[in-house]
Order: structure tokens, then sequence, then C-alpha cells
């Protein structure tokens, strides 16, 4: 069944709530959990728009690479809603491993740039922001005592905006779209 009525009253359940206890959907910890699943749904365009990229670190193409973020989102939903997950050191590595490897086939950073180019790239930079949105509404959780998440689950949340962002200049750099520069 895919409903069943309990969340009627703008109330919901987490993972480790004791028995009976629901709070409401509006608290900073379902905030949190709401905009990480925006952000995995998100990344499910992103992987089926990135499919035919011809372009492979380590092996793996960029839906591969999105696929194994959204498989970490979910590891961090658990973590979020109380079950005794979390994200290991190993996935912060991997994903800067990723990321620098993209700055190395990339022109350095010396200014902001306008979102766009290709249609995946500006898909990315949406990713980036949900990204960041997802990691304020986590934060937000913590300081308000409603979210428990360890050092390597904030550090890998801060990392997915900049491999979005790496990922969005690489598209651009493989199509041959130059990089418009904002004009203050």
């Amino acid at each position: 069944m895919l409903y069943t009525g309990k969340g009627d009253n703008g109330t919901t359940k987490m993972f480790d709530s004791a028995p009976g206890k629901r709070q409401s959907k509006s608290s900073c910890q379902t905030e949190s959990l709401g905009a990480l699943d925006e952000l995995n749904s998100f990344l499910g365009i992103v992987k089926v728009k990135s499919a035919g990229l011809e372009w492979k670190q380590n092996g793996r193409n960029m839906s591969d690479i999105i696929d194994w973020a959204q498989n970490c989102l979910f590891i961090i939903q658990a973590e979020v809603a109380g079950a005794g997950k979390t994200i290991v050191e190993e996935r912060v590595k991997e994903v800067e491993s990723i990321v620098d490897a993209i700055e190395k086939e990339m022109p350095p950073i010396t200014t902001f740039f306008i979102s766009g180019g290709t249609e995946l790239a500006a898909l990315l930079d949406v990713s980036r922001t949900l990204a960041r949105k997802a990691e304020r509404r986590v934060i937000g959780g913590i300081e308000s005592g409603e979210v428990k998440v360890s050092p390597t689950t904030l550090a890998f949340l801060n990392r997915l905006s900049s491999l979005f962002y790496a990922l969005a200049r690489l598209t651009n750099h493989l199509s041959g779209i130059k990089e418009e520069k904002p004009r203050y």
C-alpha cells in the first residue's frame, strides 16, 4: 500500500522514533530529509541525461558517478532519519579524487561563471544548488538538535556541490562551449 493515512494530520514517524511518537512534517529533521530527497530525485534526471556522454574517469562514466552519489545520499538520508548508517572517510576521499581528476582536465577557475552551456551542464548546476540547500538544511537540523550526523557525512555533503560544479564545467568543456563570465 502506498499510503497509510497516518500523516494526514501533518506528522510523520522517523526511523529512530519511539513507538507511537510522531513529529511535525515541518521539523528540521523532516526538512533535511526532504532536501536530500529532492536532490536525489533531481539526480535521476541528470543520470538519464548523462548516459550517452563519452567520458570516463577511472573506468566510470558520468552516469555511474551520479548513480554512486545517489547511493551515498541514501546513506545520508538513513543517517539523518536515525538509522545506524554513515558516510565513511573513503567516500569523502573518493569524491575528492573525482573532483581533482576533473580539475586536471579543465582550465583553472578565475571567476564565477553563468550557468548554462549544455542542457546537462545546466542540470548539474541545479544539482549543485540543491546539494548546497540540502547541506544547509542538515546543518540547520544539527543546530536545532533534531539531526545527528558524523563529521564525514558533513564533509561529504560539502564536497557534493564541488562535484556537481566540476561535472558541469567538464560537460561544457567536452562540448567545446566556452564558460561565460558574468558582466557586473
